[in-house]
């Protein structure tokens, strides 16, 4: 069984990046969220979009859910990517890639797929851009790589913690197919290879509106980015 550590419990934790990713071979104003950032999918449907349209700061995360240096990424700056997609200077696009699955229903592919499943709307009640951050972060940082998939239960408990509405994280329990995650990798990591093809791994975070890869191994990336806007 998978071991749940809250996030309150590692909100003082600080990982350094080390400089090797996991590869795969071959102007805006500062505003409260009195009604929750936006939460939304790609129109290609391979991407997910946590935050205000109108950000100054727009970024891509390609990321795998067992690479431990995209653990690191959320273990360091997870807390400030949240409060800055919920005050609107920033909006997110996750891009999940699953390149370290032996199998196409791995490990992998159900947590991504567990991201898109956060992403719908049930009975009325839906996630906002900072509560996916926030379940991103729970996912990450309990990561297992090469371990037993997820549970119903342990994803659960990941989205209440996260602050999802109870009937989305009843739906992510569920594990019903929220994408179609072989399309999914196939996309993102053309996308993340058209980027750079000479270092073609995990955690990349692009910057869209400069269209360039940003250095995360400098710990102040993300504090100059908006500081820069």
């Amino acid at each position: 069984m998978h071991w749940i550590r809250p996030l309150a419990a590692l909100s003082a934790f600080g990982l350094l990046l080390t400089a090797v990713g996991c590869a795969k071979q071959v102007t805006g104003v500062a505003r409260v969220d009195a009604t929750g950032a936006p939460l939304a999918v790609t129109e290609d449907g391979f991407g997910i979009v946590a935050g205000f349209d109108d950000a100054p700061v727009k970024i891509e995360i390609y990321t795998e859910p067992q690479c431990t240096h995209c653990s690191d990424l959320q273990h360091e700056f997870g807390e400030q990517l949240a409060d800055s997609i919920s005050v609107g200077t920033l909006q997110v696009t996750y891009r999940p890639l699953t390149f370290l699955d032996d199998d196409y229903d791995g490990y992998s592919a159900k947590v991504a797929n567990a991201l898109f499943l956060a992403t719908e709307a049930v009975d009325n009640s839906a996630a906002t851009g900072t509560q996916l951050q926030r379940f991103v972060e729970e996912l990450w940082i309990n990561q297992d790589p090469g371990g037993a998939v997820f549970t119903a239960d342990e994803l659960r408990d990941m989205a209440v913690s996260a602050g999802l509405p109870e009937a989305v994280a009843d739906h992510v329990a569920t594990d019903s197919e929220a994408v179609d995650v072989a399309e999914m990798d196939d996309t993102n990591f053309g996308l993340l290879f058209d980027i750079d093809r000479v270092d073609t791994g995990t955690p990349t975070v692009f910057d869209l509106d400069a269209g360039e890869k940003l250095d995360i191994f400098d710990d102040e990336w993300l504090s100059s980015l908006l500081r820069s806007h």
